[in-house]
């Protein structure tokens, strides 16, 4: 924040010389580009071996994971639509502009068609795909190869799969270690943005800032209440007092997963959620279900390709959602910058150079999605405990025994 206001200060008093400053976010933004293929690749394959070590968990299972990639893909579409109808990238000038933003993909061919997408989906090369950056075609393999770990013996696939959180801690730190750089990158994007645009630019951020909260308000206060009132077992007006709590966690902490305790308790105690239900639905949910990552996906897909003039077709949305679906279930549930959405913008040909002066903004679009997303994970155990409560005891009476 503070590099924020420094930046945009530079910029405001030295105009367009303020671009002797552009090399500063340019190094943030490739050691960004450096770690975005690796952390996807690895957490979709974590994530989808994990979901597919637990067939035990049966119908609990299926109507889990189901509940979260139709909600996320909901979410995505319901972002698009109102930044569609919002255009809150829509106005910005990039004439003479040669900083920190690049025209470089808005003049490309033509995008192939819907069917050719669907079959460029499938990689006839990995490592070709791994060195392209085709986020789509590494998000196919890796969700088929992470599947595929957990049906082999799991005596000989757990090496492997510890290899892989071992290699996942090891980015982690990476990322971390870059985020040390944020502030000096985000004030020299801002600084060369602000320089080049004026402050018509900060407008735009603050109507795509709007139009997302209002997607996570409309979707958090209306859609999952709707859902709990009809398929559960209380009402949705009973669900959403009972979430105060867990949402000001969420909030204050922007981490599922530090307030995962808090929404286990909340719904064990006062939804009547069983544990067995709750110590299934719920760690899950804080790791791959993101409907409010998913919502950020979207809203900033569909506001950097007004910004950069990239027209989009039935081709192009149908890779936003496909990467903002999948991306969200690799999103981690911890705070910081959403480095996913940079496979979402190269998924769909949208440049990404201008997407580190979100980050300056992050902290308010993460306690949002995070309290959506932990809202959408209570909505889930209500919804799974009325109909599968069966199958939630026999996956906790499993999981004791391969405990002990």
């Amino acid at each position: 924040m503070i590099a924020m206001v420094l930046g945009t200060a530079v910029g405001a008093f030295m105009g367009q010389d303020a671009a002797m400053f552009a090399i500063l976010g340019d190094i943030f933004i490739n050691a960004v580009k450096m770690l975005v293929v690796p952390i996807v690749a690895l957490s979709i394959i974590a994530g989808a071996a994990n979901l597919g070590s637990t067939p035990s968990a049966g119908k609990i299972s299926i109507g889990t994971f189901g509940f979260f990639l139709g909600t996320s893909t909901l979410a995505v579409l319901f972002s698009i639509a109102l930044c569609d109808i919002f255009q809150p990238g829509i106005g910005l000038d990039l004439t003479g502009v040669k900083g920190m933003f690049s025209n470089e993909y808005a003049d490309k061919g033509g995008v192939p068609g819907v069917a050719a997408t669907i079959v460029g989906m499938i990689p006839t090369n990995i490592f070709q795909s791994l060195t392209s950056s085709n986020i789509i075609q590494i998000l196919v393999f890796c969700l088929f190869f992470g599947v595929a770990l957990s049906k082999v013996d799991q005596q000989r696939a757990k090496p492997l799969l510890d290899g892989l959180n071992t290699l996942i801690d090891a980015l982690v730190w990476m990322i971390n270690k870059v985020m040390c750089i944020a502030p000096i990158g985000v004030f020299g994007l801002m600084a060369n943005a602000i320089g080049n645009f004026g402050f018509d630019l900060l407008e735009n951020v603050m109507l795509l800032f709007a139009v997302y909260a209002g997607a996570i308000i409309i979707y958090g206060l209306v859609f999952f209440p709707i859902l709990v009132h009809f398929f559960s077992n209380i009402s949705g007006k009973e669900f959403l007092n009972v979430m105060k709590k867990p949402q000001a966690v969420a909030l204050s902490t922007s981490s599922s997963m530090a307030t995962l305790p808090v929404t286990m308790e909340t719904c064990e105690n006062e939804l009547k959620v069983s544990k067995a239900t709750s110590s299934f639905v719920l760690p899950l949910g804080a790791t791959i279900n993101m409907s409010g990552t998913a919502i950020y996906y979207g809203c900033v897909a569909v506001f950097f390709a007004q910004v950069f003039g990239v027209d989009l077709d039935a081709s192009a949305y149908m890779a936003i959602i496909l990467a903002s679906t999948l991306g969200a279930i690799g999103q981690a549930g911890v705070p910081g910058p959403t480095f996913l959405v940079v496979a979402v913008l190269m998924s769909s040909g949208i440049p990404i150079e201008g997407l580190p002066l979100l980050f300056a903004l992050d902290r308010l679009f993460d306690m949002l999605r995070t309290a959506l997303n932990i809202t959408g994970d209570a909505a889930c155990a209500v919804i799974m405990e009325k109909y599968h409560p069966k199958c939630a005891q026999e996956y906790a009476d499993k999981s004791v025994q391969l405990n002990t």
